[in-house]
């Protein structure tokens, strides 16, 4: 079955499986049956063979002879009676012409010492197979005489034609049906296979878009549930894989072409030398903080990243990377509202945390309009510390706040750089968030400000 595909073949295997055992069962049924019907026959020679040979006392020997003769008359058999059992052995009696033993010499033997014969062999006249009993008929002194009763084998066959006829009809009707049933059966469970090999050589060339649309609810339509819910996953990690590098190329494509620029106008004497050195500086700056922010977050998602956890005051950790922001804050003419509740003990990675906490201020600064107040407050509710960070800046607009948390996204659509940004401080922040087992919440209006929400476990000692 080279170059065939697995349905073919296993509808083929099915009908062979199938069509086999039906034969192997319909052989044996009718090769038992024959068997049976044959040793009826036997037992049906014998017991009339003994029913005339017990008549043989009772009667004279010429009333025997008719006894037989209308015994073969009116029995479906024929029998053949003589009082000189050498005649079996030595030729056919009354057809002398034919020089053909019924019985062999051993088998003559057998009779002398008072047993029954019963065989099957070719009729010397007619040249066919007969089923044959030979009666002994015992004296005092010996053998007597014999009865010698037989029927010819196509007498037993005959019963079995139109049986054998309907079997050949019904295996030829069984192996239809089964091919049909079979092909159908095939098509139920093969198809989904070859639906899935499609899609997965689809998926190969990097097509994810395709979808299986097998509605069932055994183990094939789990397996098709199972697989596209993969494919959407996969989909999607392609698509959030163009997205990254797209953003990647963004966000390096432009301070590149600023260094480039300033170099060959610096070549050209067409800027200072400080002019040249500022932007230089600044440039390789944020590439080097996007690079340190990819790298993290790189980190962060990966599921092995280390999360070092001891407890600690959060307040002193929050009054910590509040002190330095003082200067950052006071640049802008901004005021910093603490109200932290020192009691408060989370279990965390306080670099990690710190990182949090130094990301949305530095948002919160980076957004809030000159001589506004920030507000930062932790509190405990339901066993959670809670952290709220909480600016008077330009807000975000309603339709962006579902999307701030993603790599690179931005406000503003232009993807300006003018505040200094990568676009990766919120997706860092949720990731560490997420993976102290807390969660984050952002509520803002547009050009009202914004008021970010961080959850970490307490600890419980």
């Amino acid at each position: 079955m080279k170059g065939s595909t697995l349905k073919q073949r296993v509808w083929i295997s099915f009908i062979l499986l199938i069509s086999l055992t039906v034969i192997v069962i319909i052989v044996l049924t009718y090769f038992l049956y024959e068997k049976f019907y044959v040793e009826k026959q036997i037992d049906f020679l014998q017991s009339h063979g003994q029913a005339i040979a017990s008549q043989y006392d009772q009667l004279s020997q010429v009333e025997f002879i008719e006894k037989v003769h209308w015994l073969d008359n009116i029995l479906d058999i024929n029998v053949i009676y003589t009082a000189d059992p050498m005649l079996l052995s030595g030729g056919l009696p009354f057809e002398v012409e034919i020089e053909e033993t019924l019985i062999t010499f051993d088998e003559r033997q057998v009779l002398l010492e008072g047993e029954t014969l019963v065989f099957i062999r070719e009729h010397p006249r007619f040249e066919q197979d007969i089923l044959a009993v030979v009666t002994p008929i015992m004296k005092m002194n010996g053998l007597e005489a014999v009865l010698f009763l037989y029927m010819p084998l196509v007498a037993i066959d005959e019963p079995f034609e139109p049986i054998r006829n309907i079997l050949i009809g019904l295996v030829a009707f069984i192996i239809i049906i089964v091919s049909f049933v079979t092909r159908k059966i095939t098509s139920y469970f093969i198809h989904p296979i070859e639906k899935i090999t499609e899609v997965t050589n689809q998926m190969a060339e990097g097509d994810f878009s395709e979808r299986l649309k097998i509605i069932r609810n055994d183990e094939l339509g789990q397996l098709a549930t199972s697989f596209n819910r993969m494919s959407f996953s996969l989909e999607e990690v392609e698509m959030k894989r163009r997205e990254f590098l797209s953003n990647v190329s963004h966000e390096l494509r432009t301070p590149i072409s600023y260094m480039q620029g300033y170099t060959e106008a610096f070549e050209e004497d067409m800027i200072t030398q400080e002019k040249y050195v500022q932007t230089m500086k600044k440039e390789t700056a944020y590439i080097s903080r996007l690079v340190d922010d990819l790298l993290d977050l790189a980190q962060l998602e990966g599921d092995t990243y280390p999360i070092t956890k001891v407890p600690f005051p959060f307040a002193q950790l929050i009054d910590d990377v509040i002190q330095k922001f003082e200067w950052n804050a006071n640049d802008k003419k901004l005021t910093i509202r603490k109200e932290l509740d020192e009691e408060i003990i989370v279990e965390g990675d306080e670099d990690r945390l710190a990182q949090v906490i130094s990301n949305v201020l530095s948002n919160a600064i980076r957004y809030s309009k000159e001589y506004g107040m920030i507000g930062v407050r932790l509190y405990a509710k339901n066993n959670e510390a809670v952290i709220t960070i909480n600016d008077k800046g330009i807000g975000i607009p309603k339709e962006d706040i579902g999307k701030i948390t993603e790599r690179f996204y931005r406000v503003n659509k232009g993807r300006t750089r003018k505040d200094g940004g990568t676009g990766l401080g919120l997706a860092i922040v949720q990731q560490i968030v997420k993976l102290h087992g807390g969660r984050l919440t952002i509520e803002s209006e547009e050009g009202g400000g914004t008021t970010v929400t961080i959850f970490i476990p307490l600890y419980l000692s």
